[in-house]
């Protein structure tokens, strides 16, 4: 006699119905954002709504800008995965004095606003002749807090007795971190990866501390610009065309990342 019991169907017909109703109010905002850049605007006498994204590219200089944001992503990503988990790995597999009390210091810039930091930053920026510079986007942020003790709690249950193996034939220690700890961490690399490319994407705030010009922009604040751009009133279809630009590409990054991202995920709630 089977002991497996059945949900009701009245009961999954309504678990169904939340999610279907839910996955429609999340993909409302998309599916608006791209019917508007589509659209043609009061006034205009273009007929194509594919004429929207030229005219975004009238206005801001939007293939620099793109690249900009390509490159600060990019490369910002590489860099603070890097570093996070070679920062982890140190804080995870050595002991060294006051290393406890470094890392709660660690933990604890996590409780201050990043914008605390604007002014200092800055200033370093400044007399590092930095200013209107793309790097002055990934340097300060080449290592996060948040991303140290990230990598840390994966990579602490990674065995001790491999590492001293390797130690023993000879293997140096950034050996040891590149070829032997990094592929079996690689789902924590890639879903870290993923987290800090599209914060990185979407920055808005430091592009605006750090530019001078509009051909040094990221995409984010030169798309925020737009409605200033048209002079009369606000041309939501270009804003939205502009918005579309944006968002496409971290929609692609999401589908190619999102297993990676599974995995990271997954395998974090087994470390301890």
């Amino acid at each position: 006699m089977s002991t497996i019991k059945h949900r009701p169907r009245g009961t999954a017909v309504l678990i169904y119905s939340l999610a279907f109703l839910l996955c429609a109010v999340s993909i409302f905002p998309l599916v608006w954002m791209i019917a508007t850049s589509l659209s043609v605007p009061p006034g205009y006498t273009r007929t194509s709504g594919f004429a929207n994204y030229a005219r975004v590219a009238q206005l801001i200089p939007l293939v620099q800008n793109f690249l900009n944001s390509m490159f600060t992503a990019v490369i910002g990503t590489i860099l603070t995965v890097f570093f996070c988990a070679l920062g982890g790995f140190g804080f995870a597999k050595y002991k060294f004095p006051g290393r406890n009390f470094l890392f709660m210091l660690l933990l604890f810039t996590m409780l201050i606003p990043p914008e605390t930091g604007v002014v200092p930053t800055f200033i370093i920026m400044r007399k590092l002749g930095l200013i209107n510079s793309l790097w002055s986007l990934i340097i300060p942020r080449a290592a996060t807090a948040i991303g140290i003790f990230y990598m840390r709690q994966y990579i602490s249950s990674f065995p001790d007795e491999i590492i001293e193996s390797a130690r023993i034939d000879g293997c140096r220690e950034f050996a040891i971190f590149t070829r032997i700890v990094s592929p079996v961490i690689v789902p924590a690399l890639s879903s870290w990866g993923a987290l800090s490319l599209i914060a990185r994407w979407n920055d808005f705030f430091w592009p605006l501390i750090f530019m001078r010009s509009r051909e040094k922009f990221t995409l984010m604040p030169a798309i925020a610009m737009l409605p200033v751009s048209e002079g009369l009133s606000t041309p939501w279809p270009v804003i939205m065309a502009g918005t579309t630009i944006a968002v496409v590409p971290l929609i692609l990054a999401y589908f190619f990342l999102q297993r990676f991202q599974i995995e990271g995920l997954t395998l974090g709630s087994t470390k301890g």
